[in-house]
């Protein structure tokens, strides 16, 4: 595993989310390594239990639109869902369920360092062991405790204030970052009770409230934007200090960002 920073200096950090989804299918091996080969500078994904209590890398409760299949994830087995295409539906090439094990081990491997922004899904039957599963993945990879927030390789984040809340409080040196889509939620209240080392706006929500940046950024925490796929976006990012920018594109917004 490489140690080190994961982001440059002095402008925002490109985040793949769901790998480069734009050019490949979600939530795929193949849309993952087209992300780092196009220089992501972290990867995120979304993460449910399995009926046997695997972490798949699955947006949705149901797998009807990202594959051949249908069903709810919850229940399901890994062994189950391994029997179905998730690729195909964009690419039109086969792809099998990814787990987040195999996601770790990918960016974990990869050649420079990478964070991987893993965003745990709720409300769901299993309540509170989506965490629990996550924190024990971290833990068996050596990467639930790092040395600084700088250095993690892993950020858990979330919209829901309990998951948030479970992470730091047993994994207190883990960042974790509180998802909304509201300036009520994000305004700064919310992220103190549960402790969280940064926000989460939607794009939306930045346009209309670019103050959060760094109300923010004057309570010690970091702003992570969904999804940025716009140039101009990319440009109010860049202007008002956001330090993460997920989006579908990575190599389109990192060539844009060359230019700001």
């Amino acid at each position: 595993m490489t140690v080190g920073r994961v982001s440059r200096s002095g402008t925002p950090a490109v985040v793949a989310h769901r790998g480069a989804s734009g050019s490949a299918p979600e939530h795929t091996l193949a849309a993952y390594e087209l992300a780092l080969a196009q220089g992501a500078d972290g990867l995120e994904c979304d993460v449910r239990l399995t009926s046997d209590h695997h972490l798949v890398c699955i947006h949705d409760r149901t797998i009807d639109r990202t594959s051949n299949g249908t069903g709810i994830v919850s229940e399901m087995s890994l062994a189950q869902l391994r029997d179905y295409d998730f690729g195909s539906w964009h690419s039109g090439t086969p792809a099998s369920v990814l787990t987040l094990e195999e996601l770790l081990t990918l960016a974990l491997d990869w050649r420079r360092p990478v964070r991987l922004f893993i965003e745990t899904k709720h409300p769901v039957r299993q309540g509170s062991l989506v965490e629990v599963k996550l924190l024990e993945m971290l833990r068996r990879f050596s990467v639930a405790s790092p040395p600084s927030a700088d250095h993690s390789r892993a950020v858990v984040i979330s919209f829901s204030s309990s998951g948030v809340w479970r992470i730091r409080r047993h994994a207190p040196m883990l960042p974790t970052i509180l998802l909304g889509d509201t300036a009520r939620v994000l305004g700064g209240s919310a992220a103190t009770a549960v402790g969280a080392t940064g926000i989460g706006p939607s794009i939306e929500t930045l346009r209309m409230h670019p103050e959060l940046v760094d109300k923010a950024a004057a309570a010690g925490r970091v702003t992570y934007c969904w999804t940025v796929d716009e140039q101009v976006d990319v440009q109010l990012c860049a202007d008002i200090g956001v330090r993460w920018i997920a989006t579908n594109h990575p190599a389109q917004v990192r060539d844009w960002l060359v230019t700001v």
